[in-house]
């Protein structure tokens, strides 16, 4: 198992703030796929809320090595790119929806707040947690 990365104290605003990520992913083919994400942080894994259909998590059920990419919008210098391994689980994902949701939006709740309820029959959410192998805060680091 790779060792575990610690995201510095300095950069954690970065993914407490609601600032959006750019997650990468490897599809089979090898070529990398990226999607712009809702960043969750429990002050050691980043975690991103999802779906089970969806190609980026896909993506890391089969092949669990990504990078996440967070820009700080008022300082286009400082950033933080995290490489780890994702694990993917349906454990606690409803209510990381509803927290994202409330940060990144008006919502209170994902389901029935940023896309109608019924949708929540139609999908099965989960949970990516990232655990930190190596990061990078800002260009100079």
């Amino acid at each position: 198992m790779p060792t575990t990365a610690t995201i510095p104290a300095s950069h954690h605003d970065l993914l407490e703030r609601p600032i959006c990520g750019v997650l990468a992913t490897m599809l089979p083919s090898g070529f990398p796929q990226a999607s712009v994400v809702w960043c969750g942080f429990d002050g050691t894994d980043v975690l991103v809320s999802t779906t089970a259909e969806r190609t980026k998590t896909k993506n890391m059920a089969a092949r669990p090595l990504v990078a996440i990419l967070i820009a700080d919008p008022d300082d286009g210098s400082r950033f933080l790119q995290i490489r780890g391994e994702a694990e993917i689980t349906e454990d606690g994902a409803a209510e990381m929806a509803d927290r994202l949701a409330t940060a990144y939006t008006e919502h209170d709740r994902f389901y029935g707040g940023v896309v109608a309820m019924e949708q929540q029959h139609e999908e099965t959410r989960v949970l990516c947690r990232i655990r930190p192998t190596r990061v990078t805060a800002d260009a100079i680091t």
